[in-house]
C-alpha cells in the first residue's frame, strides 16, 4: 500500500505552508484578470469583499493602501491584492466602501482517519475485466440497478454517433484525464486556475486542466463515465474546472470563487465541490472570503446552476458549533489562527447548496466513520463507500475491506492505490457521495431543462430514500438520494 493513499479517501481538504512561489502579476483591464501564466506570491495576498459591486474607483483604493491587484471578481464586488506592505489591511479596513477584507489562507490540511492495511490481492477475482459493473456497488445503488439509464442518461447519440449532452457538470476540482477512454467522449472543456509556479509542472496555461492528483478525474467518472464504469448520468458533459495541483492539492479560496462564477458564465447546469473550508466571521482570518462565496453560490444559483458540496470528513455534527470550533482551534493553531466563533463549512453549508453526507452500502441507519453530519446542516446522503460493517463495529484494521469503497475511473497515466487495473481505483470519503448527487442533478436537469435549481434540490430530496430516522434526521437529511426514484416522479 503506498503511504499516500490517503488522500484519495477524502474531501480535499487543504494544505498550508506549502505555497512559496515569487513573483507579482500586472493588472489590465476589469473585463480581464492577470494572466495566471504569471508566477504569484501567495505569502502576501488578500481578498476584499467591497459593500456591493466594484466601485469606479476600486483601483485607486488599493493603489493607494499598497496594494496591487492580482484577481478580479466583478461579479461578486470582490479582488485579490497582493502587498508588502504591512499596514496594508489596516487602511484597507477603514475604507467606507468596503465590507470585509483579510489575509488570504489557502485550505488547511487533516488527515483524521488512520489507514488499515488493506487486502487486494483477491480484486483480480472480483471483477469482470471487461465491464466492472459488478464492482460498482454505488451506481447501481443509485440508478436502481441501472433502471435511471433507461429514462434518462444525460444526453443521447446524434446520427453520425456523436454524443450530445443535454445537461454539463462543472466539476470544480484537480482536474481530469481528458484522455481517459470512460470519459474523454464527455469532456467538453474547462479550464485552468491554478497560477505558474506553483511547483514544476505549473505554465498558468488557463487551458491545461490535466489532472495530476487522481481526486478529480475519480470524481467525474461517478458523474459520467461511460465505459468499463459507468456514472450516475453515463451521457453527461463534463467540464473540468482545476483548482488544485499535484498531489498536495493545494487550493486558495479565490481560485474556487472564481471557478465558480466562470462554471456559471459557461452555462454548466451544475457544479460539484468535493471540497470543504470551515470559515467564520470571528476568525482572525476568512471573513472577506465567506462573503465572496455566499454572493457566488447566490450568482451560480440565478443562473440556474445547482450546486452541490460534500460535508467532510471528520466525523463532526456540524450543528454542535463548540466541537466544531475546538476541532479547528486543534487545527489552525499551529498556523498563528484562533476561531472563537461558530464555524461554517464552507461551501456545503452555504445558501443555495445541497450538502452531502456519505452513506455507505452495507446500511440504512449509520453514516459511513468518517463523514460529517447535522439536523439542520444535511441536506440528503449517498454512497461515499467505508471499510465495511465489520471495521465499522471494530476498528481492526485486518476488517478493512476494500470492497466497500467507491470503484471508478482514475487518470490512466497515475499509479492506482489498491486496484490492478490501470486507469480505475478505489476510493471513499464525501467527496465521492457528492457527484452521486450532482449526476442525479444533471440527470433531472437533462430530463426537464425548465426545472430551477431549488426544484430539483426539492426534488432530490422528495424522492430520497428515508433512511434512518423516519423523516429529516440528522445524519441522512431526507434521505439516500436515487436517480430513478427522481426520474419517474418528474412533472413534465
Amino acid at each position: 500500500m503506498k503511504k499516500k493513499f490517503l488522500h484519495t479517501l477524502l474531501s480535499v481538504s487543504l494544505g498550508m505552508g506549502i505555497l512559496t512561489v515569487s513573483g507579482v502579476p500586472a493588472q489590465a483591464a476589469i473585463e480581464k484578470n492577470p494572466s495566471s501564466s504569471q508566477e504569484i506570491k501567495v505569502d502576501n495576498l488578500y481578498v476584499i469583499a467591497f459593500k456591493n459591486s466594484l466601485p469606479k474607483d476600486y483601483r485607486e483604493i488599493i493603489e493607494q493602501a499598497g496594494g496591487t491587484i492580482v484577481k478580479i471578481l466583478p461579479e461578486v464586488g470582490g479582488v485579490e491584492v497582493q502587498s508588502e506592505q504591512p499596514s496594508f489591511l489596516e487602511k484597507i479596513k477603514n475604507n467606507p466602501s468596503i465590507e470585509a477584507a483579510n489575509k488570504e489562507n489557502p485550505f488547511i490540511q487533516h488527515t483524521p482517519l488512520t489507514l488499515p492495511k488493506l487486502q487486494t490481492t483477491t480484486t483480480t477475482n472480483k471483477i469482470n475485466q471487461e465491464s466492472f459493473w459488478d464492482g460498482q456497488w454505488d451506481i447501481q445503488k443509485v440508478t436502481n440497478e441501472g433502471q435511471s439509464y433507461e429514462i434518462e442518461t444525460g444526453g443521447y447519440k446524434d446520427k453520425d454517433g456523436k454524443t450530445v449532452h443535454k445537461a454539463v457538470v462543472g466539476v470544480i476540482d484537480t482536474g481530469i484525464d481528458p484522455n481517459h477512454p470512460d470519459l474523454k467522449n464527455n469532456i467538453i472543456g474547462g479550464r485552468n486556475f491554478v497560477p505558474a509556479g506553483m511547483d514544476a509542472s505549473e505554465t498558468g496555461d488557463p487551458n491545461d486542466i490535466v489532472d495530476r492528483n487522481g481526486h478529480g478525474t475519480n470524481v467525474a467518472g461517478i458523474i459520467a463515465a461511460n465505459g468499463k464504469v459507468k456514472g450516475v448520468g453515463p451521457d453527461l458533459g463534463i467540464r473540468a474546472y482545476r483548482v488544485a495541483f499535484s498531489e498536495s492539492a493545494a487550493i486558495l479560496p479565490s481560485w474556487v470563487i472564481e471557478a465558480i462564477i466562470t462554471a456559471a458564465n459557461d452555462d454548466v447546469d451544475v457544479i460539484n465541490m468535493s471540497l470543504r473550508y470551515y470559515n467564520t466571521k470571528t476568525m482572525i482570518e476568512g471573513f472577506a472570503e465567506t462573503v465572496l462565496w455566499k454572493r457566488a453560490i447566490r450568482y451560480a444559483v440565478q443562473n440556474d446552476v445547482t450546486v452541490v458540496a460534500g460535508s467532510g470528513n471528520e466525523s463532526l455534527n456540524l450543528d454542535d458549533k463548540k466541537a466544531v470550533t475546538t476541532f479547528l482551534n486543534t487545527i489552525y493553531e499551529p498556523y498563528g489562527i484562533k476561531v472563537k466563533g461558530p464555524a461554517t463549512a464552507v461551501p456545503a453549508q452555504l445558501p443555495g447548496v445541497i450538502n452531502v453526507s456519505a452513506s455507505t452500502q452495507w446500511s440504512t441507519d449509520e453514516l459511513a466513520f468518517y463523514s460529517n453530519y447535522g439536523n439542520s446542516a444535511i441536506d440528503v446522503a449517498a454512497p461515499g463507500g467505508d471499510f465495511g460493517s465489520k471495521y465499522a463495529q471494530t476498528q481492526d484494521p485486518e476488517a478493512a475491506n476494500p470492497f466497500y469503497m467507491i470503484f471508478n475511473t482514475w487518470p490512466t497515466y497515475l499509479d492506482s492505490y489498491i486496484s490492478p487495473y490501470p486507469g480505475y481505483d478505489y476510493t471513499m470519503g464525501t467527496s465521492m457521495a457528492t457527484p452521486q448527487v450532482a449526476g442525479i442533478a444533471g440527470v433531472i436537469k437533462a430530463a426537464n431543462p425548465e426545472m430551477k435549481p431549488s426544484q430539483i434540490t426539492a426534488l432530490i430530496k422528495q424522492t430520497a430514500y428515508d433512511y434512518g430516522k423516519p423523516g429529516q434526521d440528522a445524519l441522512f437529511g431526507s434521505g439516500e438520494a436515487n436517480a430513478y426514484r427522481a426520474l419517474i416522479n418528474i412533472k413534465k
